[in-house]
């Protein structure tokens, strides 16, 4: 078993033994990778803060029966140390790091297009364009999309009848109990009056237009959006994403609405 480079974001780091670290990474063509980097809690470690998680490394690894070694790494871009002091940004960034996580169940498992996906939202954070959280839930909606699980949001999800219209991403004046559809979470998204889905929520037309705005990357619908639309889409995010990975994202409980 031989040695290979790829590059890819560090996820997290675990201690192993006194020195070492357990490190996943999502590789731009390995996947998900768990390797050690031996010494790297030592002062004089010669990886010093490379392998820290945000950080897009160059690795040179060594393959092995469990887990392989890590015997090079070269920093491509931390994007870490920009979002350590903004806590929205962070909290976001580490909800994503999680996630990339989860939606790379397979280890070496190629995942190219969750990689990319994830090299743009962090880049995305550290620029500062949009709000933290929006870039969030347009991250968890697009890796739902790539794992083959998008929301229907035109059409029922049960029944598959087109549904009359596209959410506008803007709220329109209307009357008590106007402007509302059902959303089922276990059901797939939008539910047509006909159908019934347990545990489905109401939620208003422009919460549902704005996450289709984020779904086809439609920033300037989604940055003009009021802020009680986008709390309520980040909760119908989250529980949608949380239901089909089958697993709490629990970094998702820090985020907050900037």
């Amino acid at each position: 078993m031989g040695a290979y480079r790829d590059d890819g974001i560090v996820l997290r780091t675990q201690k192993l033994g006194e020195a070492d670290r357990i490190v996943t990474v999502l590789a731009r063509r390995s996947g998900r990778v768990r390797a050690v980097a031996k010494g790297v809690r030592r002062t004089r470690s010669r990886f010093g803060g490379r392998l820290e998680p945000f950080t897009h490394v160059d690795l040179l690894l060594h393959a092995g029966r469990t887990l392989d070694v890590i015997t090079q790494a070269e920093s491509v871009r931390s994007y870490g140390d920009a979002l350590a002091g903004d806590y929205p940004r962070y909290t976001a960034g580490t909800a994503m790091l999680e996630t990339a996580e989860r939606f790379t169940a397979v280890e070496k498992e190629p995942a190219l297009r969750q990689f990319l996906l994830l090299v743009g939202g962090l880049r995305t954070l550290v620029e500062g364009t949009h709000p933290p959280r929006l870039v969030l839930d347009a991250f968890l909606l697009r890796s739902l999309a790539l794992a083959g699980y998008a929301p229907a949001l035109d059409e029922c999800a049960i029944c598959g009848a087109r549904l009359p219209g596209e959410p506008p991403a803007r709220p329109v004046p209307a009357r008590r109990g106007q402007g509302l559809r059902t959303f089922g979470i276990a059901a797939g998204g939008l539910v047509c009056a006909a159908c019934h889905a347990p545990g489905s929520a109401t939620a208003s037309t422009a919460t549902l237009g704005l996450m289709s705005a984020l779904l086809r990357g439609d920033w300037a619908a989604a940055d003009a959006s009021e802020r009680r639309h986008q709390v309520e889409c980040s909760g119908l995010v989250a529980a949608y994403t949380q239901w089909h990975l089958e697993h709490s994202i629990r970094s998702l409980r820090h985020v907050e609405h900037s």
